[in-house]
């Protein structure tokens, strides 16, 4: 499908998305989201497709949202229903998504850093500058940041970020853990495609149920909740071919073969 804010490709089982306006550096607006959530929902229902990466054209990957989208909405009234809507969609998303990378190339700010917390890896380039600026336009975060990037960094870190809008450069961002990985620029892809292949060469139902995991019982106070849903998801997993597979490919010393290609 022809896209005009952003470019699609597959390399063997990975999608790969591109942000593509870079004249704006990738400013982010409802008809890129509305794209990229086309695209990964495309992906989803894919079943030669594991996992996927998303990075921006150009020398930014996102420098947040478009301020003229923002200029506009202080002379209209656009409904609840729409900024929720926008808000919320690819956060949660990303939850139930395959597994993402976010290849991170120059400026991810804003929005531009707040879609990416609910991917499942980070992997930023040496000259990545990331911010939560939204203090300094008189604005809240969003896309469920304020919980997502405190799991992800800590409170006092997430704090630190979020009142000052202050830029966090690549080595702070692997230091306080906002980041997996930081890569020379000529390389990001490279070790954004390794980690996402890496990610879809395991069995798919699986990651999935892994993934929600992940997704339910961070915030989960009650350890018992979360051993339960463990175990349900085990027995599960456990009458699944992909389980029998890899059984049989250790007693055979082989790889297994989850996929036909």
């Amino acid at each position: 499908m022809a896209y005009e804010q952003i470019l699609s490709e597959t390399d063997g089982r990975v999608g790969i998305i591109r942000l593509n306006r870079p004249e704006k550096l990738n400013a982010w607006g409802p008809e890129m989201a509305g794209e990229m959530e086309d695209q990964i929902q495309r992906w989803n229902d894919d079943d030669d497709i594991g996992a996927f990466v998303v990075t921006g054209e150009g020398r930014a990957f996102c420098a947040g949202a478009d301020l003229d989208r923002f200029s506009r909405r202080i002379d209209e009234t656009p409904s609840r229903s729409e900024e929720s809507n926008f808000s919320n969609s690819i956060t949660d998303l990303l939850r139930i998504s395959k597994p993402s990378v976010f290849a991170l190339n120059g400026y991810a700010v804003g929005v531009g850093l707040t879609m990416t917390l609910p991917g499942d890896v980070r992997i930023a380039s040496t000259d990545a500058l990331l911010s939560i600026r939204f203090i300094k336009v008189g604005l809240m975060p969003e896309l469920g940041s304020t919980r997502l990037l405190p799991q992800l960094v800590g409170l006092g870190h997430a704090t630190d970020m979020c009142l000052t809008g202050r830029m966090v450069d690549a080595d702070e961002a692997m230091r306080i853990g906002l980041v997996t990985e930081v890569v020379e620029p000529d390389q990001l892809m490279e070790a954004a495609m390794k980690k996402a292949r890496e990610l879809a060469a395991n069995p798919t139902p699986a990651v999935m149920l892994v993934k929600q995991l992940l997704a339910d019982n961070p915030s989960e106070s009650r350890l018992d909740l979360v051993m339960e849903r463990e175990q349900v998801r085990d027995r599960i997993a456990r009458n699944w071919p992909e389980h029998a597979e890899a059984l049989s490919a250790f007693n055979e010393k082989r790889e297994p073969k989850f996929f036909d290609k």
